[in-house]
């Protein structure tokens, strides 16, 4: 990996650069028969994704939450992670028109802001950190949340195809090039510790930081905040009970951001 962070740049143009030559590199990618629709949030919906980065990514931060891909009610519909309309349009209070992927599944329509379908995961994601922390300032002063893969795969009904869910050799580019970009992210925030929602998203962490030799670097996980996590019967319990053994829910209070 040859990246050097610039002094002459935004940090949060140059965590937009990574992530358009990470979409334009992946959307390059053949894949299997399965896959009959990609969408690229961060290329339809850049309008909405560049004021979120712009907004809330424009220093270093201790904590990078990290997702797996885009959901398809959450920043398929936004572009913003685990994007929950309400979330985004009124706690974040971000606002925009967002565009279309070139080939659209009748059943999974983007409608930005204006779609009314919520998005399970982001709703549980967030309304923990609402809760935590007030207001947005209060989670971002220390952290930001990221997606491993930037892109949606649907098959030809609109199911969603999540990366998990390819076979280890289609994986192996996959994972190569989102292990490069995942590692200039870490090094560009100057991150210290990732926190995997779910354990897909730790393992890959766990590799990409052991192949490019980043040092003192914390991977952990909380469990995934889906609806098809049946493992979990409390997530906000069992998320809130892992920030507080990680010694990082201080992060989260508006009292410790405001000394």
């Amino acid at each position: 990996m040859s990246f050097t962070p610039s002094n002459e740049i935004s940090l949060s143009d140059q965590f937009l650069t990574i992530e358009l030559q990470l979409s334009t590199q992946m959307k390059a990618l053949r894949y299997n028969q399965h896959v009959a629709y990609i969408y690229d949030p961060v290329e339809y919906a850049y309008n909405l994704h560049a004021q979120f980065t712009r907004k809330f990514c424009q220093s270093a931060k201790k904590i990078l939450f990290l997702g797996m891909n885009p959901g398809p009610w959450g920043m398929s519909q936004t572009g913003v992670p685990f994007g929950e309309v309400k979330v985004v349009r009124d706690w974040m209070r971000l606002s925009g028109e967002v565009g279309h992927p070139i080939k659209e599944h009748p059943s999974r329509p983007v409608l930005g802001l204006a779609c009314h379908r919520s998005e399970i995961s982001g709703r549980k994601f967030w309304g923990l950190f609402q809760e935590l922390c007030k207001e947005p300032q209060h989670f971002f002063q220390h952290a930001f949340v990221y997606n491993y893969c930037p892109l949606a795969f649907l098959s030809s009904s609109g199911k969603n195809i999540t990366p998990a869910e390819f076979k280890a050799d289609e994986r192996k580019l996959m994972n190569q090039i989102c292990d490069e970009a995942l590692c200039k992210i870490i090094t560009l925030l100057q991150v210290q510790m990732i926190i995997g929602l779910g354990k897909f998203a730790e393992k890959r962490a766990s590799l990409a930081i052991k192949e490019y030799q980043l040092d003192n670097i914390q991977v952990v996980s909380i469990p995934h905040p889906s609806p098809r996590n049946f493992m979990v019967k409390d997530w906000n319990q069992e998320a809130t009970l892992q920030l507080i053994r990680l010694q990082i829910i201080d992060c989260f209070t508006p009292s410790s951001n405001s000394t």
